[in-house]
């Protein structure tokens, strides 16, 4: 460390003012640090920015998908839509005070590690460019959208448009609607569409598991005992069951035939045979892989949506996208005003298109040839003080990813005190330790139910599972504290001194 950051303390730089964003900037903010949140768009929020689509929900309880420092009283249902979570993050952001610290419309293009000073510099899409002694990369997961492979998309003569790419101007009303996708996302517009549109016709090619889940409103009632009494709220996010749950999904993942993966099977079987009326129908709506092999689906109306007059299930491929409509393979033309792509995101692309460079000129795209990987998905070998939050590797399911990130945090808080103190300048981990890591990863993700035989998103290139393989327990342990064997300190100039 210079004499000069001694004096005036580590410079940092967020990439990214989504949930994971704005908790780092929270928590530097806290302890006094120097730092900027740089953000690409006009706005934060990210995820719950982006998308907009009728019908957007968290499908994680609204009282436990907040910050565990600020509980929220505000929840209007069990859980929470789309608009008011980014209300929550805008009010977070605010009363934290890293309104200030935040650079909107500043896309961070480039990361090039610089030896000699032992520091990152920033390229900002604007041209201008900065320094930062550490770099915390929050750019998420799920933020560039996918598009299908689809023969005519440019040929339609309605509107069309990606579900992460929203337009109030969608003619939804009694128009006839196409959702291509059946993901959280196609689920949750076709529940939202189904009372609007004249005819709604719901494309897939291959149908989700639905888990059966409650959803009530919040009286004002119980709003106001909230507010008054905020352990009512950690009574929520605390509760016994909830976790419970959570401990359950993460032994189901990775015990492929043990009783917890056979209860979430039977259940969502039961929701789909109990629910669903028509047999026709009901097979069209019947999985032929394992239930959570795919992210699973929480509804608690979508099998009473797609049962509804106006609305239909198409399980024959597209052909093509004509100007009136959607061939499918046997011929038919399904006729429509809009088309609505739910087809989601690049999950493997994480803080890229950003061009990030580390020692020796190595590349992210480099090190990323075979898959994004990263050592307890927070760490790269070769990438100095260089940390990310919900990076590759890390836990998926239906958890809150908020309370993931602050256990990352507690575990990158800790790498930075060495910095702080001036025990180190850089840090990062050994190639060793990260091969063998990624090694016992891959070989344990193999064996989990997301490897069980079904295509998904949580899939890299090569087939393997890009998740945490293990359970949630094992995650938090591993959090807790880092082992310091498997990272490689560079000397600062104070110690050497």
């Amino acid at each position: 460390m210079s004499i000069d950051q001694a004096r005036n303390g580590l410079r940092f730089a967020v990439i990214g003012a989504g949930m994971a964003g704005i908790l780092a900037a929270i928590r530097l903010n806290q302890a006094g640090e120097r730092f900027t949140l740089y953000e690409k768009a006009d706005g934060l929020g990210g995820t719950w920015r982006e998308n907009r689509y009728p019908g957007l929900t968290c499908d994680v309880p609204a009282h436990a998908y907040t910050y565990s420092f600020e509980p929220y009283a505000e929840w209007r249902a069990f859980y929470a839509k789309g608009a008011e979570i980014q209300t929550y993050f805008e009010r977070t952001a605010e009363k934290y005070g890293i309104m200030p610290h935040v650079r909107f419309g500043a896309e961070v293009v480039s990361c090039v590690w610089n030896e000699s000073e032992a520091c990152w510099h920033l390229g900002l899409s604007s041209g201008e460019s900065a320094s930062a002694d550490v770099v915390i990369a929050a750019s998420g997961v799920l933020h560039h959208p996918k598009m299908p492979d689809i023969e005519g998309l440019d040929d339609f003569a309605g509107t069309i448009l990606h579900s992460a790419r929203w337009r109030d101007d969608v003619p939804l009303d009694d128009a006839r609607v196409g959702v291509v996708g059946n993901g959280s996302t196609g689920v949750q517009i076709i529940t939202a569409l189904q009372s609007r549109a004249a005819r709604l016709v719901h494309f897939q090619r291959s149908p989700q598991w639905i888990m059966p889940v409650p959803q009530f409103d919040y009286s004002e009632e119980e709003r106001e005992a909230f507010r008054r009494d905020p352990a009512l709220i950690d009574a929520i996010r605390n509760n016994q069951d909830y976790w419970d749950s959570i401990y359950r999904f993460t032994q189901a993942i990775t015990d492929t035939h043990g009783p917890e993966i056979a209860a979430i099977e039977q259940l969502c079987l039961d929701n789909l045979e109990n629910s669903v009326r028509d047999p026709a129908l009901r097979e069209k709506l019947r999985p032929d892989y394992r239930a959570a092999c795919k992210r699973l689906i929480y509804s608690w109306c979508y099998y009473d949506a797609v049962q509804q007059s106006n609305v239909a299930v198409e399980r024959e491929r597209i052909v093509r996208v004509e100007p009136e409509g959607v061939r499918l393979t046997d011929g038919r033309l399904q006729p429509l005003d809009t088309l609505i792509l739910a087809t989601g995101f690049h999950a493997d692309r994480f803080i890229r298109p950003t061009t990030v460079t580390g020692r020796n000129g190595l590349s992210l795209d480099d090190a990323w040839s075979v898959r994004p990987t990263a050592y307890y998905a927070v760490t790269i070998p070769g990438f100095p003080n260089f940390f990310m939050l919900n990076g590759p590797t890390g836990p998926v399911g239906n958890f809150s990813l908020i309370d993931i990130a602050e256990r990352q945090w507690a575990y990158i808080d800790q790498l930075l005190d060495l910095l702080r103190r001036g025990d180190a300048e850089t840090v990062e981990p050994s190639a060793q330790a990260h091969a063998a890591y990624e090694a016992r990863r891959i070989a344990a993700a193999q064996t989990t139910i997301f490897g069980s035989g079904c295509s998904s998103w949580y899939l890299d290139k090569t087939g393997v599972p890009a998740s945490w393989p293990w359970s949630y327990q094992a995650f938090a342990e591993a959090m807790a504290a880092p082992v310091m064997a498997d990272y490689v300190l560079g000397a600062s100039t104070e110690a050497a001194e």
